[in-house]
């Protein structure tokens, strides 16, 4: 009996996270309501409280699936035996294409602030370390002579940097760049990144 009782409660909590999901993707974090996702898949209000401590945590498990799936989109196995700065292009590449064809997902990554009294748990920020790590692999290449502490901050930069164009270009900032000619630029970008880590090498 407690077994399926447990059983009903993670299916009700997968159903939840589908569902705030979907509505996430289709209407932006801004217009998630708890009622709206409850409705979607048919329980009481009180239903999504019996396995989230609130809404904040249900969007935290969103943004979770979300890092796993922008994970999985990095992760190619074509390219892992390439030059270390094609495996920077792959990445810079990819990471504008998840935040292109997943656009209102991965504003929810950047764009959810949790109370200030109930913090991220700390599995959900290890979760987005996976990026430094996978940035840090073919810097370590470039510069195996670079400390892992200085590594790790590089990794960091160049990550904020990317990110910065995307995220100004998709909102269509002023500084912004058009979205079609965004690809070559961060092609442009790594090359460049990469010459001067091999310059420095050298």
């Amino acid at each position: 009996m407690a077994k399926n009782t447990q059983e009903k409660r993670e299916d009700l909590k997968l159903r939840l996270i589908e569902a705030a999901r979907n509505r996430i993707a289709a209407d932006g974090l801004a217009n998630l309501r708890a009622r709206d996702v409850t409705q979607d898949v048919g329980c009481a209000l009180g239903g999504l409280y019996t396995v989230f401590a609130d809404l904040d945590e249900l969007i935290i498990h969103v943004n979770s699936a979300t890092l796993k799936t922008l994970e999985a989109s990095l992760a190619l196995a074509e390219v892992k035996n390439r030059t270390p700065t094609d495996r920077l292009r792959n990445l810079a590449r990819g990471y504008l294409l998840f935040a292109v064809t997943h656009r209102n997902l991965w504003k929810a990554l950047f764009d959810h602030r949790p109370p200030n009294d109930r913090p991220s748990p700390e599995w959900h920020l290890e979760e987005h370390m996976f990026l430094m790590g996978v940035i840090a692999e073919p810097l370590a290449e470039l510069q195996p002579n670079m400390s892992e502490t200085a590594r790790a901050i590089r990794a960091r930069t160049l990550f904020g940097a990317v990110h910065g164009v995307v995220s100004i270009s998709i909102e269509g900032r002023f500084v912004g760049l058009p979205i079609e000619s965004l690809e070559q630029e961060l092609d442009d970008f790594i090359l460049t990144v990469a010459a001067g880590a091999a310059a420095k090498q050298g």
